[in-house]
């Protein structure tokens, strides 16, 4: 009996050791819908497809070693990556609920997917630039969803 409930410890320990050493990757989807009035802005649903290592475009600035960073734009910039067509919230009729309800079932649809493929919504995060008066006439609202997964979901998927 005492073999049983070492085994069964043992068991479990190596089981919640590997949820405690478990490695997450992070994705970040963001959504751009425009407020610019007469629907001419433009309004996406985008993610990358290809991956930056910030250490690349990162320096350590101190009082003694104050050199500014010289990282490139252009290696920063993404140049593959997935765009989805949302809706502006305005034509020129005013605001299109319509149009708010057609891009909350796409984000909607985008978030299921990343469901199905191992990811879980960790965090939201908004903001807005709205219109500011008269002579302003722009604005956007951003949203990041933050999704992360256990790493070796991402081999299992190119297997």
């Amino acid at each position: 009996m005492k073999k049983v409930i070492v085994l069964g410890l043992l068991i479990l320990g190596s089981v919640f050791g590997a949820n405690a050493q478990q490695k997450y990757e992070y994705k970040v989807i963001t959504s751009v819908e425009s407020i610019v009035a007469n629907g001419l802005g433009r309004s996406r649903l985008i993610s990358a497809s290809e991956e930056r290592d910030y250490k690349s475009f990162t320096s350590n600035r101190s009082e003694e070693n104050d050199k500014r960073n010289k990282s490139k734009r252009k290696d920063i910039r993404v140049k593959n990556f997935e765009e989805t067509k949302l809706l502006n919230f305005y034509n020129l009729g005013g605001i299109r609920f319509q149009n708010i309800v057609a891009n909350d079932a796409v984000v909607t649809s985008k978030i299921n997917t990343m469901g199905d493929e191992g990811w879980e919504l960790s965090f939201v995060v908004s903001g807005v630039e709205s219109d500011a008066g008269e002579e302003d006439g722009q604005g956007i609202y951003i949203t990041r969803y933050i999704f992360k997964r256990v790493k070796e979901q991402k081999q299992k998927e190119k297997e």
